[in-house]
């Protein structure tokens, strides 16, 4: 039997990562717009993140705004606590 190659990289310490990516519209240089990517990546040094924005500033016209990145190791369910209360504000 084999094993998919995705379960390997999972046992390998890859897991999803999440990165929203804000850039310049190449026509229109002061308007953002988005991109969402997703991929298996090796947490902290997150190098197939490192090699698409690599492939991202060498090849596409719109410029790089800024990258948020979201992956289980930066922020887990556990790290949320349950509120005893309730606040409205006027």
């Amino acid at each position: 039997m084999s094993v998919l190659p995705a379960f390997r990289r999972q046992l390998e310490g890859y897991s999803l990562t999440t990165a929203e990516i804000l850039y310049h519209l190449p026509d229109h240089p002061h308007l953002l717009q988005t991109f969402v990517w997703q991929h298996h990546d090796l947490f902290p040094e997150f190098p197939e993140l490192r090699r698409f924005l690599a492939f991202w500033q060498e090849t596409l016209d719109g410029p790089l705004h800024s990258v948020k990145v979201a992956h289980s190791r930066l922020i887990r369910p556990a790290e949320l606590r349950a509120v005893a209360g309730e606040f409205q504000l006027h």
